[in-house]
């Protein structure tokens, strides 16, 4: 039987990590979920061999990546940028252009900003988003809900971080199987 179109692919899809600098999260009104998950979207995406893209808001200002996902990542190549949304940046959109995706869930800081202007720019630019909602947080929960309200009804995908790792596995008899299911716990 025939999927529905929104529904995540493994051989189409990437994670995009948006600013979980030091700084700025220390502030986050949904810092520990936001810290927990992406950690566990890292580890989830890994164990899929999918490939992940991070970048930091001026780093001078804001500080380094939240340490327990620099931790989790087994190697990366973090994108700086100025411009709010990623797309603002030309490394982000060459790294971005020589991965194999056409769907991208996201996560990051802040919800209202930097992670919406990114999505809604992702989206005019042909990809599928997929905002993870537990991944995701602003100073303000005004701030925080509204965008994802916005996004969603700009055809913006939102999900949760099981959602997302489950979709991708798509059945229990795989190989990764045990281990996605350790990492939701």
């Amino acid at each position: 039987m025939k999927r529905h179109p929104t529904i995540l692919q493994r051989d189409k899809t990437g994670l995009l990590i948006i600013d979980i600098q030091e700084k700025i999260s220390a502030v986050m009104k949904y810092r520990e979920a936001t810290i927990e998950n992406t950690v566990k979207l890292i580890c989830g995406f890994q164990t899929l061999k999918l490939p992940i893209v991070i970048t930091e808001q001026y780093r001078q200002g804001l500080g380094p990546t939240e340490a327990p996902i620099l931790e989790a990542l087994e190697h990366y190549d973090i994108t700086e940028k100025m411009c709010f949304s990623c797309c603002g940046e030309p490394a982000f959109v060459s790294r971005l252009k020589n991965q194999p995706v056409k769907q991208l869930v996201i996560c990051g800081i802040e919800t209202h900003v930097c992670v919406q202007q990114t999505a809604l720019d992702l989206m005019a630019a042909g990809y599928s988003v997929y905002l993870v909602a537990d991944a995701v947080s602003s100073r303000k929960e005004i701030d925080h809900q509204t965008a994802i309200d916005r996004m969603q009804q700009q055809g913006i995908i939102v999900t949760t971080t099981e959602s997302v790792l489950f979709e991708l596995l798509v059945e229990s008899k795989t190989p990764e199987f045990k281990q996605i299911s350790q990492i939701v716990k």
